[in-house]
């Protein structure tokens, strides 16, 4: 019971550690220009994840994952492309709108990684999904438009989309990385994907921000990124990926709080009409991950130990465990059926019943 607690504080904190980024990066843009922002917070994550690493492995604690290889490596280049395109987006994003509607329509890269899950991966989407999709994008739409007769859309919030929709792509290349260490992943994520916006920036002509501010920059990343996915790691092997993603669900909440506290931003009434339409979506998609289990019937011929997971632009979309599977009868493939909690992560090709 203990260490279901201190996994459930693990989670929140994850949720806590992430929200924070919207509000201090917007506060940091008083020094730092949106790309070179983007290129230290993603230095930092990859820098401390590379320490983080490093630490655990002087101290005997090394991880069974497999390592990265050639096979993975245009999985691994999409990864980091992205990853240099959405943080520039959303950075430009932070600075046209106000960082508590940035921190709601974050959401929408649910919609977006889950569509084109469905689109390349054929991946099932339930009723209840749909649903919460649905309530997502028109939440989405009504924190997006511009106030005034004329129906328009703000371009900080278009930025914050597309970033969003960089992400879902993201999310399901790194799903092709699943089986791969989680730390190598952030670390890669984190040193590619910084260094590719920090030559962006130098080449458009933005300066070097101060010493102090880019130390105060790669310090939010880590925390905001590298420790919030290893908090988030930490509670699921106790809690499991629903419960887990349950209570990672108030991170947009706390990011409009602490936008509110830190950034003393007092939205109006469109803001809260969003607010309320994301809220409900958002108890549609925990219900959906919670109770939404399958039973399906499938084949294996393999044995194999691997993780499920997506490590999205390093924020914490990320379940790992392990299981061995021997499944053979005669030579033939052994057909079984056990009950799975359905994600973008975990698919498996039904067997087809006798005609």
């Amino acid at each position: 019971m203990q260490r279901a607690h201190f996994a459930t504080g693990f989670a929140i904190l994850a949720a806590a550690l992430y929200a924070v980024n919207v509000p201090c990066s917007k506060l940091l843009m008083n020094a730092v220009t949106p790309t070179m922002l983007a290129a230290f917070l993603y230095l930092g994550a990859g820098i401390g994840m590379a320490l983080w690493g490093l630490a655990r492995l002087l101290t005997g604690h090394t991880s069974r994952a497999e390592p990265l290889t050639r096979r993975e490596l245009p999985y691994t280049v999409a990864m980091v492309v992205l990853d240099v395109a959405a943080p520039i987006l959303l950075m430009f994003g932070i600075r046209s709108t106000a960082a508590a509607n940035v921190s709601l329509l974050n959401n929408f890269e649910i919609v977006a990684t889950s569509l084109l899950a469905l689109a390349i991966f054929h991946e099932v989407i339930s009723r209840r999904l749909w649903m919460g999709i649905a309530l997502v994008t028109l939440a989405s739409v009504i924190l997006s438009v511009d106030g005034g007769g004329a129906l328009s859309f703000g371009r900080g919030s278009l930025l914050v989309l597309g970033a969003c929709v960089c992400w879902g792509f993201e999310n399901n290349c790194t799903r092709m990385l699943s089986t791969k260490s989680s730390e190598e992943i952030v670390t890669i994520k984190g040193l590619g994907s910084g260094l590719g916006s920090l030559v962006i920036a130098l080449a458009c002509g933005e300066p070097l921000p101060g010493g102090r501010w880019i130390l105060l920059t790669m310090a939010l990343g880590f925390v905001a990124y590298g420790l919030s996915i290893n908090f988030y790691i930490l509670a699921q092997k106790e809690l499991g990926a629903a419960k887990t993603s349950a209570y990672y669900a108030v991170a947009p909440f706390l990011g409009v709080a602490f936008s509110m506290a830190l950034v003393g931003e007092r939205p109006g009434a469109q803001f809260y009409a969003g607010l309320a339409v994301m809220a409900v979506a958002t108890v549609v998609l925990v219900r959906d991950t919670i109770s939404l289990q399958h039973v399906h019937a499938h084949q294996h011929i393999h044995t194999h130990a691997h993780s499920h997971g997506s490590l999205c632009h390093t924020h914490p979309h990320v379940h790992t465990h392990t299981h061995l599977h021997v499944h053979t009868d005669g030579g033939e493939a052994h057909s079984h059926t056990h009950t799975d909690l359905p994600d973008h992560n975990h698919s498996h090709p039904p067997v087809q019943p006798p005609l």
